[in-house]
């Protein structure tokens, strides 16, 4: 996982966990509180959902990397010592 996916996963689980802090302190009605929640939960899975193809994105490309190298080194003439 690369540094930039970890840090918006970090930044991800914490307004989730802010949001969540937030709704339970709020002076506000059970319906109104639900309704928060619904929006809230609905950003986060599509947040984990951006966060889960940038991962996969990552993780395809280092695969293809990996394959080129090994073709490279397979291709590559052995150099007497």
């Amino acid at each position: 996982m690369t540094n930039s996916a970890k840090i918006t996963a970090l930044v991800a689980g914490s307004a989730v966990v802010g949001a969540g802090l937030g709704l339970l302190f709020a002076p506000q009605s059970g319906a109104d509180t639900r309704r928060q929640v619904r929006h809230y939960a609905k950003r986060a899975q599509v947040q984990a959902a951006r966060v889960s193809r940038s991962v996969q994105a990552g993780v395809e490309r280092v695969i293809e990397q990996g394959k080129l190298s090994q073709e490279n080194q397979i291709r590559r003439p052995v150099e007497a010592a």
